[in-house]
């Protein structure tokens, strides 16, 4: 019954994380910037121990993290939903190393950072921005010296069950139709980071990059399409469009269909046998949530 703290708590990945912490029996110190919002109160519905602190605000973070076992570790990266206006790479790179010296203060014993697949690359071929974000905040966790896992987790199944991916009752993305990409189901972050806490003489030290399936956005469009029982077209997005919105957006889709994340997703499963391929994940909850998703947008 030792304590692990959530940073991050309200957003995709912490969710997940602390719903899986919970159940396993953990005491959980949710952080969070508004402990008032809806999505803090129900991680505390859920049992959960609110903390309010801000990822800006080292002090804040070490008083959250003093007395911990564990700390789980994720930061927004550019574009991501509830960002402050004008948040950059940098910001992010701030408030992770920000997050690392709070636990390296409090003395935490393992520190769980959700990185992304690809990091590992970083000194031989150019990455994305937000892939070179995240291995500068591994840099600076092993710099630290602190006891750490790194989840390098792929693109998220979740993409497709809201306006990331859908349009006007088709499955679009800027991905080659017939160039595999890789994709896990944003559960399966939260029961790596529980593996990891639970054994930790297996996990410390460790960086893993993870995948549940990997699938050409054709057939991950044929997949949803049977789950919901509604046929969707996939429709490709020119790159020239996406790079209106910002050439370095273009150069990650640009990445992804001439190089790709490449985590080996036989390995990840062979750590964790329950990780969940798309049609498993869609049975479960990608098809309700899409479903629910074109449903809401049909009735407008």
């Amino acid at each position: 019954m030792k304590t692990i703290v959530v940073i991050g708590a309200t957003g995709l990945q912490g969710r997940a994380v602390t719903a899986r912490l919970l159940a396993d029996g953990w005491h959980v110190r949710a952080v969070t910037r508004d402990p008032d919002a809806a999505g803090a109160r129900a991680l505390a519905q859920a049992g959960a121990r609110l903390v309010r602190a801000e990822m800006d605000d080292p002090a804040s973070l070490t008083a959250a993290a003093e007395g911990a076992h564990g700390l789980f570790s994720v930061q927004p990266t550019v574009g991501s939903p509830g960002t402050p206006a004008g948040f950059t790479a940098d910001h992010e790179v701030a408030w992770g190393r920000n997050v690392a010296e709070a636990a390296h203060a409090a003395g935490v014993r393992h520190l769980v950072y959700a990185s992304v697949a690809g990091a590992g690359r970083h000194d031989t071929e150019k990455l994305p921005q937000n892939v070179v974000s995240k291995w500068r905040i591994e840099q600076h966790i092993t710099r630290l010296g602190l006891p750490a896992t790194f989840l390098r987790p792929v693109s998220f199944m979740e993409n497709y069950t809201g306006a990331y991916h859908l349009h006007d009752g088709a499955v679009t993305t800027a991905f080659e139709p017939a160039v595999p990409q890789q994709i896990m189901a944003v559960d399966d972050v939260g029961a790596f980071a529980a593996l990891a806490f639970a054994r930790p003489q297996e996990w410390i030290g460790r960086a893993v990059d993870l995948a549940g399936d990997e699938l050409t956005p054709l057939e991950i469009t044929a997949a949803i399409s049977e789950a919901i029982g509604r046929p969707l077209p996939y429709v490709q997005v020119p790159i020239e469009v996406i790079a209106r919105a910002g050439e370095e957006f273009a150069f990650a889709y640009t990445w992804l269909n001439e190089r790709g994340w490449r985590a080996d997703v036989s390995f990840a499963r062979a750590l964790y046998p329950e990780l969940m391929d798309l049609r498993t994940w869609l049975a479960r909850t990608g098809a309700a949530a899409i479903d629910g998703f074109l449903t809401a947008h049909d009735a407008r």
